[in-house]
């Protein structure tokens, strides 16, 4: 497994690093190590997460038919107008929604739906964008974690304990809230004389007239008939069995159906270098995980706690967190899902606890809250960390304000120790 952790590793310096473009270091990383044999190519294959490609098709194709409208140019000017022209209020603002939204909704949808305004708005009040765009993919990372269908990793982990969403909004909500409250101070404590805006400024906003923004009626009231289907099948997706990238890439089709849009011309716009960034990712985390790596953490991580149930807990927190921040957190979850399925017995067994309802509330729930804690959260620490980074970073590109992996460490890494410490508090406070 050397040469396979050497590849990964100069594939991960490259990456942040920004020596050579991160799609070409991610599908060279994934070719070695499919060339030197530590994962096959059929399985490599398997290793890429279709949904998270459809997804991002889907909701790609989505923005770019609603752009030619002009709809994001009349809310941005509306929200702009609603808020006095206040670039801190703005900023405050989106960022709550970003958190509300990416508790229902996938966190890569909220930050795709928010990017096109956010671009708009920081275009009216000469603000800042890099740090905006930052600070939207922190929180849809932070609003991700309070539900079973906010992230991935929570997703997982529903699944295999059959906890519902509302012990996911009963457990984990209430830390959440703290975690975006505070991150909200810090952010706005630091950040906030960066986004005054100049008086002149704010009188242009208020004389701004947003119906002109408008450019296809038609289109935009049946981009937006559609968009509602799309969200509803986020909602009622889960229930019945179908993946939100499905619903996305239907969706995608059918607006340009029903707008009457070249299909061939919305396909041109998709960010093509993000979805292969990801494809080589996938093959490279997926090589990690054929050849046992995060299960080795994981047993490894036990070993060092002596069989003590809350250090148990912290570790797994602490480590999951940075190692989500390093690879991709999916990966990481599923390989310690099992894990934990097995240790909780041997911890209820210690105690005493027999009742499988006290199981569940006293060994069960701290084990994995601690990992959804850990591998949500983590995602902050870096540009990599979590697929909503990755994609607000290229779609940044895309629009002449690039993202470096410096640049995202600087605002994100701290706010992510920050969260995790308050994780670990709650961890403790609440459940020993």
């Amino acid at each position: 497994m050397t040469v396979l952790l050497i590849i990964f590793a100069i594939t991960y310096a490259l990456i942040a690093t920004d020596k050579i473009d991160k799609t070409i270091a991610a599908l060279l990383g994934g070719g070695l190590a499919i060339g030197t044999g530590y994962i096959s190519y059929e399985d490599a294959l398997r290793a890429v997460d279709l949904n998270v490609i459809f997804l991002l098709v889907g909701m790609m194709m989505v923005i770019n038919i609603i752009g030619r409208t002009g709809g994001f140019e009349w809310m941005a000017i509306r929200l702009a107008q609603a808020a006095r022209g206040n670039g801190l209020v703005i900023l405050v603002l989106f960022l709550v929604a970003t958190a509300v939204i990416s508790a229902f909704l996938d966190n890569v949808t909220t930050v795709l739906l928010m990017a096109p305004v956010t671009f708009l708005i920081a275009q009216i009040l000469e603000i800042p964008v890099v740090p905006f765009l930052i600070l939207e993919a922190v929180f849809s990372n932070i609003g991700g974690t309070a539900t079973l269908v906010g992230d991935p990793p929570n997703v997982l982990i529903g699944s295999a304990t059959g906890f519902s969403f509302n012990t996911f909004l009963w457990h984990l909500s209430p830390v959440v809230v703290v975690i975006g409250v505070v991150s909200l101070g810090v952010v706005v404590l630091v950040y906030g004389p960066q986004f005054r805006v100049n008086p002149a400024l704010k009188d242009r906003v208020r004389r701004a007239r947003p119906e002109l923004a408008i450019l296809d009626h038609r289109l935009l009231r049946w981009s937006m008939v559609v968009f509602a289907l799309i969200l509803l099948g986020f909602f009622l997706g889960r229930p019945l069995g179908i993946e939100p990238g499905l619903v996305a890439l239907c969706g995608g089709a059918a607006m340009a159906l029903v707008g009457r849009v070249s299909i061939a011309h919305v396909l041109e716009r998709v960010e093509w270098n993000t979805i292969l960034f990801f494809v080589g990712l996938f093959m490279l985390v997926g090589a990690l995980e054929h050849n046992g790596l995060f299960d080795l953490l994981g047993r490894q991580m036990l070993s060092v706690t002596g069989g003590n149930l809350l250090l148990t807990c912290l570790l797994i927190l602490v480590v999951s967190a940075l190692a989500s921040a390093i690879v991709d957190n999916i990966p990481l979850v599923i390989a310690l899902i099992p894990l934990l399925q097995s240790i909780a017995p041997d911890f209820a067994q210690s105690m005493n606890i027999t009742d499988p309802a006290l199981v569940q509330s006293t060994v069960m729930y701290p084990l994995f809250w601690s990992l959804a804690l850990g591998a949500c959260l983590g995602g902050n620490g870096t540009l990599v960390g979590a697929s909503a980074n990755v994609v607000i970073a290229q779609v940044a590109a895309r629009n002449r304000h690039p993202i470096s992996f410096a640049q995202f460490t600087r605002i994100g890494l701290p706010i992510m120790l920050l969260n995790i410490v308050i994780g670990a508090v709650y961890v403790w406070w609440r459940y020993f």
